[in-house]
This record gives C-alpha cells, sequence and structure tokens, in this order.
C-alpha cells in the first residue's frame, strides 16, 4: 500500500489505548497502536476528511 509514516495524536499520552494515522496517496489507513500487525482501516482521504470534520464538530 505504501504507507512508511504513521502518525499517532500528541494527545494520546502513554494510555495505550490509541490509534495511528497513516496516509498514502489517496488514501487514509488508521491502525490499533498496541496491535500494528492486525490490520488496518483503509479509505480514501476524501472520505477521512469528512469523518475528521464530523468528529471535531461534535456530529459524531
Amino acid at each position: 500500500m505504501g504507507i512508511k509514516t504513521w502518525r499517532k495524536s500528541s494527545r494520546s499520552g502513554d494510555s495505550g489505548q490509541c490509534v495511528e494515522v497513516g496516509r498514502a496517496a489517496d488514501l487514509a489507513a488508521v491502525r490499533d497502536t498496541k496491535n500494528r500487525d492486525g490490520g488496518m482501516l483503509v479509505v480514501d482521504r476524501d472520505t477521512f476528511a469528512a469523518f475528521l470534520s464530523a468528529v471535531k464538530s461534535g456530529r459524531l
């Protein structure tokens, strides 16, 4: 898929209850930090941007 860099929110702290986000070309991916080899959710970047907007606005 080509995702080489993953990032974790700076708000995650050391709780271990977090996910990481990566991107490649037109895609965004999310994976569990504790189980990095356990698979990932992959969506197109426009869909991911709409999801983030909904979360930030409190709609989700």
